[in-house]
């Protein structure tokens, strides 16, 4: 059995969840709504307060889409009831972001400032100058939009100048040996 996969879902106290037909699950709670199509041949049960997924058989397809499905109805509650959240650092000279409105401004060492409006769903809030926070209840779609902020500039491994995820490490490398 799959570890991951056969593990239940708690459904917390102010969380709806619905499965209709073809296995569309929607997930209400106090941050918003998610709604979501999972591989129709994996069958999802809510018996009291709790959601399980079973496969029908042992095929590897099958048993690695239990996983995946348990994995993505997971982080749908979680997302309706904490939210996602994943912080940037903006690291060198010159380098800052700013926002206004909807529209998250960066200077990142370009000829021109590089603008990206937030996607629907998504919010992203800037702390101080060089830290952006991505905010938002659909865990794909935050990552998604942390990653396409810090494919602006990514860091470079000499100085660390660019954008990168705060528990990122970047591995540093020497720069050239001067004349003695």
């Amino acid at each position: 059995m799959s570890r991951i996969g056969r593990m239940p879902i708690a459904v917390p106290a102010g969380v709806t969840v619905d499965v209709a037909e073809n296995n569309t699950v929607t997930v209400k709670g106090p941050k918003g709504e998610l709604k979501r199509t999972l591989p129709s041949e994996m069958e999802i049960k809510l018996e009291d307060g709790q959601l399980t997924v079973v496969r029908p058989n042992d095929l590897k397809k099958m048993k690695s889409l239990h996983g995946l499905t348990r994995t993505l109805i997971h982080n749908m509650v979680v997302g309706v009831t904490d939210g996602y959240e994943k912080k940037l650092e903006v690291n060198g000279v010159g380098y800052r972001a700013s926002k206004s409105g909807k529209t998250l401004t960066l200077n990142l060492g370009y000829s021109h400032p590089v603008e990206m409006t937030d996607p629907d769903g998504i919010e992203t809030v800037v702390e101080g100058q060089n830290v952006i926070i991505v905010k938002g209840i659909d865990k794909e779609k935050v990552g998604q939009f942390a990653a396409e902020i810090r494919d602006k500039r990514r860091p470079e491994p000499y100085k660390g100048k660019g954008i990168k995820y705060a528990d990122e490490t970047i591995r540093r490398k020497a720069g050239k040996a001067g004349k003695k």
